[in-house]
């Protein structure tokens, strides 16, 4: 199935990648119509070190100086992305609290947090980020190759433990799923919090592949700790020109399954404080800073606004339902 969706976002947003790179010999604007009335409370649903952790701690370096207040990180990870969400549903929608989302908020409240939350239960104010998810090995394991593995799992199927971000149903799960439907095989996947709980448990010899992003896992790469058997998604990574994508390696799979961020905060929040929040957001990614990170980690800038990124939302849900039922994880 062809995640259109994603490319037709692309092109919505093709025109602000023109006013970044324009931008980028000159310093952020220092004024913005969001004004918070005290520090910024950012709530994330993973540990410090991960991927979206990483995002905004490196934001925050462009985005303080332009709203006058400091950018508070909580990292308030369990329960699928529950103990976040709950903090953000419950704040006031004054802007002062918001949270970072993935793909995996979206998976989650149609699995193991449905009934819990739903997408109406929040405001979905901006897009940040596309970015590939990437499958990895200890650089002494006897997988070298997707072919290795799927070949080791058919030697001994189910014993072959994959660990990744979120329990199953998440959106990292999902894409080992599509693997699994590609190569006929099954493995047995291993749920974590964040991407430094994953590289813990893979460098110890708990799990035999770890899926994650290249932000929080290029100092491993660099220092040849492990090393890349995919990308999942349409080209290789400019972080990591010799890693082969599924394609490239004979797996059919949806190549545009790729990680999403957001930003999102409680429901009700008024429409002109959400576009303010995206506009400061959208003009912080804009600055050196942020951009050499980005561009060294491969994703892909999005730039939606409040309108866009909830209609965005919820057609996305209608896809994630697609996949989920493909996996056989909704009845």
């Amino acid at each position: 199935m062809s995640f259109n969706l994603f490319k037709a976002a692309r092109a919505f947003t093709a025109v602000a990648s023109f006013s970044v790179v324009a931008s980028l010999g000159s310093p952020v604007v220092a004024e913005t119509a969001w004004k918070p009335s005290g520090p910024v409370n950012v709530v994330m649903h993973t540990k410090p070190g991960g991927t979206a952790d990483i995002f905004i701690r490196t934001l925050a370096q462009s985005l303080e100086p332009m709203i006058g207040q400091p950018i508070v990180v909580v990292n308030a990870p369990g329960a699928g992305g529950a103990t976040q969400m709950a903090h953000v549903s419950q704040a006031k929608p004054d802007g002062v609290t918001i949270g970072i989302n993935t793909m995996s908020h979206f998976t989650s409240m149609l699995t193991n947090l449905k009934g819990t939350f739903s997408v109406d239960d929040f405001s979905w104010i901006a897009s940040t980020q596309e970015d590939p998810i990437i499958y990895f090995v200890r650089t002494d394991s006897e997988i070298k190759s997707l072919s290795d593995l799927v070949a080791k799992a058919k030697a001994s199927s189910g014993t072959i433990n994959i660990g990744g971000f979120g329990p199953v149903g998440s959106m990292q799960h999902l894409g080992t799923a599509m693997l699994e439907s590609a190569a006929g095989v099954k493995f047995n996947w291993v749920g974590f919090d964040s991407t430094p709980d994953i590289m813990t448990a893979l460098l110890g010899g708990h799990v035999d592949v770890g899926v994650s992003n290249l932000g929080p896992t290029a100092p491993f790469f660099e220092s040849k700790r492990i090393i890349g058997l995919g990308v999942l998604g349409e080209k290789r990574l400019n972080g990591l020109p010799d890693v082969p994508t599924f394609g490239e390696q004979g797996y059919k799979v949806d190549t545009s399954w790729v990680q999403v961020r957001g930003v999102f905060g409680p429901k009700d929040m008024p429409l002109e404080l959400q576009q303010q929040i995206a506009d400061a957001i959208h003009e912080a990614m804009k600055a050196k800073t942020y951009q050499d990170y980005a561009r060294s980690t491969g994703v892909i800038d999005s730039w939606m606004g409040p309108k866009e990124y909830d209609a965005f939302v919820r057609d996305v849900s209608k896809i994630a339902t697609k996949q989920l039922e493909a996996a056989g994880l909704l009845q």
